[in-house]
Formats: structure tokens, sequence, C-alpha cells
């Protein structure tokens, strides 16, 4: 129950900094480090940035930032199917 509190806050989070970080590149102001983008991409917001890279057509097109986002995706999914593959959690 708090992994999931934590999962929706850490996505509302990715989604309010990757819609700032729109918001700056707009007004040409100091940016935020894609490499902050992605940690919070790694820590489970990965939801939340997806949707508003799609909402707000940011990143979209810089093909590095994008191979770096679906290869943490590529990793996450395969985390998650092991454990509950292999049934490393209790029901």
């Amino acid at each position: 129950m708090i992994f999931n509190y934590y999962i929706i806050s850490v996505s509302i989070f990715a989604f309010l900094l990757i819609a700032y970080d729109k918001y700056l590149s707009k007004n040409k102001k100091r940016r935020i480090p894609e490499k902050t983008l992605l940690s919070f991409v790694v820590f489970g917001g990965t939801i939340g940035a997806g949707i508003a890279m799609l909402l707000f057509r940011h990143k979209t097109a810089k093909r590095t930032y994008l191979l770096k986002f679906w290869a943490i995706v590529t990793i996450q999914i395969v985390l998650l199917y092991t454990y509950f593959y292999f049934g490393f959690y209790s029901k």
C-alpha cells in the first residue's frame, strides 16, 4: 500500500518536473538537467514522465534522451516480470 502511494507521488512529481522543464524551454531559461529528469524515471516516475512527454511534446525528438528513457522502462519491466514470475512477493 505504501509502495502505491510512493509510485503515485513520484509519478506526479516527474510529470510536474517535465512540464516545468517545457515551460523553461519555451521561455529560453536555464533548464533542468536530463540526469535529474531521468533520475525520477529510475525511481518510479515512469508513468508520469511518459504521460508528460506525450502531453507536452517534450523530449520526444531528442534521440539520446529517448534511448535512455526506454532503456530504463525496459529494465523496469524485466525487473517487475522477474519479481512476479518467480514469486518474490506474497499476497
